[in-house]
């Protein structure tokens, strides 16, 4: 058989009032884990996929060697050795000041992991303290 449970008991207006510092400051603490917990997630994430694209880098600058040996070999049935070896050479710089460039505008743009659901919640917190909609309990 079960037992009903105890209907809670009515607390005072002093004793609500005096738990506001302590609840305040219960959401504070809970909402700065769930920032950590949020960034270390997203983090670890973007340390993997970088991992990741760092071995897949060495790999395909490896290719990107054998390539190039074979592209001046060949020019080099047509024109002198030397010759063909300046020409890619030169192919390459181009090439690289190019995606140099792209690269340096993509991150002046400065786009940083941002913990969205943690501002979201404690955007929700503080329309709610201020009595602006309801908190939602997820």
């Amino acid at each position: 058989m079960t037992t009903p449970s105890p209907a809670p008991r009515k607390r005072s207006l002093i004793e609500l009032v005096t738990s506001i510092p302590t609840l305040v400051q219960e959401l504070v603490m809970r909402e700065i884990e769930l920032v950590k917990v949020e960034l270390t997630a997203k983090l670890k994430a973007l340390g993997v996929g970088a991992g990741l694209i760092a071995g897949a880098a060495i790999i395909l600058l490896g290719m990107l060697g054998m390539l190039l040996t074979a592209a001046i070999l060949a020019l080099s049935q047509v024109m002198p050795g030397w010759l063909a070896a300046l020409l890619v050479a030169a192919v390459l710089l181009i090439a690289g000041a190019i995606l140099g460039l792209i690269g340096y505008r993509i991150l002046m743009r400065g786009v940083p992991p941002v913990p969205t659901e943690s501002i979201d919640s404690i955007q929700r917190d503080l329309r709610a303290i201020k009595g602006i909609g309801k908190r939602r309990t997820e």
